[in-house]
C-alpha cells in the first residue's frame, strides 16, 4: 500500500517539475538570446527531461506494477489518448533540447537568434500537457474503459 502512495506521489511531483520547467522555458524564451541564457535555458531543459523520466517511470510502475489493474489502463481509449498526448510532446521536445545545447557554448555575451519554431514548439507541449490530466480525470472515473 505504501509503495502505491509512493509511486503516485513521485508521479505527481514529477508532473508538478515538469510543468515548471516548460512554463519557465517559454517565459525565458526571447527572440535574441545570449549563450549564457541559452546555458540556462538548457539547464531548464535538462530538469524537464529528468522530471520527465520521473513521470514516465512512476507512471509505467502505476500501470504495470503498484496501480489499479493493468486492464484499467489498456483498455481505456482515454488512456490511450493520454499516452499519445505525452508522448507527442516528448517527441516534440528533442527539437529545443538540441538547439540549446547546441547554441550555449561560446563567448557568454553573444547574442544567438532563436527560431520561431523553438518558442512554438514549447507552446505546443504546454498545451498537449495541459490536456493530459483532463485524460487522466476522466480515466479516474472510469470514462473510457470499454474492457
Amino acid at each position: 500500500m505504501y509503495t502505491e502512495l509512493i509511486v503516485r506521489y513521485l508521479h505527481f511531483i514529477g508532473i508538478f517539475v515538469m510543468m515548471s520547467t516548460i512554463v519557465g522555458e517559454h517565459l525565458l524564451l526571447k527572440k535574441e538570446m545570449t549563450r549564457q541564457e541559452i546555458k540556462r535555458l538548457s539547464a531548464i531543459d535538462g530538469i524537464y527531461g529528468l522530471s520527465a523520466m520521473v513521470v514516465i517511470g512512476a507512471g509505467l510502475s502505476l500501470w504495470f506494477w503498484v496501480g489499479k489493474p493493468s486492464v484499467f489502463y489498456t483498455k481505456n481509449w482515454i488512456f490511450h489518448t493520454k499516452m499519445t498526448l505525452v508522448i507527442t510532446a516528448a517527441l516534440l521536445s528533442i527539437y529545443p533540447t538540441v538547439y540549446f545545447l547546441r547554441n550555449w557554448k561560446g563567448d557568454p555575451t553573444e547574442i544567438v537568434q532563436i527560431p520561431n519554431a523553438i518558442k512554438w514548439v514549447v507552446r505546443i507541449e504546454l498545451l498537449l500537457l495541459f490536456l493530459a490530466p483532463l485524460c487522466a480525470v476522466f480515466m479516474a472515473r472510469g470514462i473510457g474503459f470499454f474492457g
